[in-house]
């Protein structure tokens, strides 16, 4: 009999946690290390989110909550997806948990059965399939590659659903590509979705407030109020208030599935943070205006990580429309030798020769389940990127 789990062994540990790690152990040794491999944005917690999660301290609201939320919290989220997503919802429509991945792993693990499909659109967030399998289900793959922007075709999500297809996970903005879907493009992945009443939608909005070029965010839900009562809307303050470390997650979705998580989680954590929780009342009531200024910043980080991979470089590269991610394709230059002498066979060869001989760290695109690309996070100051772009232009050029 072994020790360990027979599920744990079903799953890999995140590629890019493990990316960050070495790239934080190279510069403990006093490497110069740039690494845009985690995925968190550079800025401060607003400082009127961080004033309150002191005034709650001060004012004692530091015990257990409710599991699923404080009724407060809860009702700011029903006002976050009234306002913004045109969702009509209640509090009690609404969850919270530590953060996005909870709230996904609660819904996956409550609701997967052995045997059971999740379809995922390749390339994904790393997490999404170790989830799926640690709950004894099959991850299905539909490929949204370079050619359709990244993004789910409806002839191809259909060729993926099956009998046993249970959930669809849609994430946009992408992690890893930076992909925005427009509500035209939700619609006809949602006409398929009418046809399959088995499946349900899994919609994780967490980059919802980085679209850029003017463009507008939709969600599943509200480009077709037919599915809302098998589709599960995941969102949290992580991305869109610089509160990664605070671990707040929320979702809307039906009551059934709803309580099925609450059950779960009154059984494993419990409530997430309570000073945390009242923070992120305060991040969705409180002023969004610094939103359009962070925005702007990260626009303009976009064009110039963009205009640098792509000049001379060997690298091919699509400008996203959101989130803070790129995926350039590094296929022209595999099958070569580094200037370093390392052998480029993979884009996993790539990477870790990158980050050897320049000290940039990125993440290779197996881990995200699209091979011959790389992930770059430009959540990082400008003078960063400048001198990233500088180091990766000056190591594809002596590739040969």
């Amino acid at each position: 009999m072994g020790f360990l789990s027979e599920a744990l062994g079903r799953i890999q540990p995140s590629a890019t946690i493990a990316i960050s790690r070495k790239a934080a152990d190279m510069a403990r040794t006093g490497r110069d290390v740039i690494s845009l491999a985690a995925g968190e944005p550079d800025f401060d917690t607003p400082k009127h989110v961080r004033d309150a999660a002191i005034k709650a301290m001060n004012e004692g609201k530091t015990r257990y909550t409710n599991v699923d939320g404080i009724p407060e919290l809860k009702e700011a989220v029903a006002r976050k997806f009234r306002r913004d997503n045109g969702l009509d919802v209640t509090a009690a429509d609404c969850f919270v948990a530590a953060g996005g991945k909870q709230v996904i792993f609660n819904a996956l693990m409550a609701t997967l059965n052995p045997g059971d499909e999740v379809v995922i659109p390749a390339p994904y967030w790393v997490s999404y399939p170790e989830i799926a399998r640690l709950c004894d289900a099959d991850p299905v793959y539909a490929v949204a590659d370079a050619s359709t922007g990244f993004k789910l075709r409806p002839e191809v999500l259909e060729a993926a659903i099956t009998p046993r297809t249970k959930w669809l996970i849609l994430n946009t903005p992408s992690n890893p590509t930076g992909a925005a879907y427009t509500a035209e493009e939700l619609r006809g992945l949602a006409e398929v979705l009418l046809r399959h009443p088995q499946v349900h939608i899994l919609t994780d909005d967490i980059y919802e407030v980085l679209v850029y070029d003017g463009g507008s965010f939709a969600t599943i839900a509200q480009v077709e109020p037919a599915l809302r009562e098998r589709t599960l809307t995941v969102n949290g303050v992580s991305k869109s208030h610089a509160m990664t470390g605070w671990r707040i997650g929320y979702c809307t979705g039906p009551r059934e599935l709803l309580g099925a998580m609450l059950k779960l989680q009154s059984q494993s954590t419990t409530n997430p943070s309570s000073i945390a929780q009242w923070a992120a009342v305060e991040a969705l009531n409180g002023p969004q205006d610094f939103l359009k200024e962070w925005r702007a910043v990260f626009q303009g980080r976009r064009d110039l990580v963009v205009r640098g991979l792509t000049a001379n470089t060997g690298l091919d590269c699509l400008t996203p429309q959101g989130a803070f991610y790129v995926f350039p394709s590094v296929k022209r230059l595999l099958g070569k030798t580094s200037g370093g002498g390392a052998k480029l066979a993979t884009d996993e060869d790539f990477v870790m020769a990158l980050l050897e001989e320049t000290g940039v760290a990125l993440v290779h695109g197996t881990a995200f389940g699209l091979p011959g690309h790389m992930r770059l996070s430009y959540a990082a100051s400008n003078a960063q990127l400048e001198d990233a772009v500088g180091r990766i232009q000056e190591f594809c050029s002596k590739v040969s």
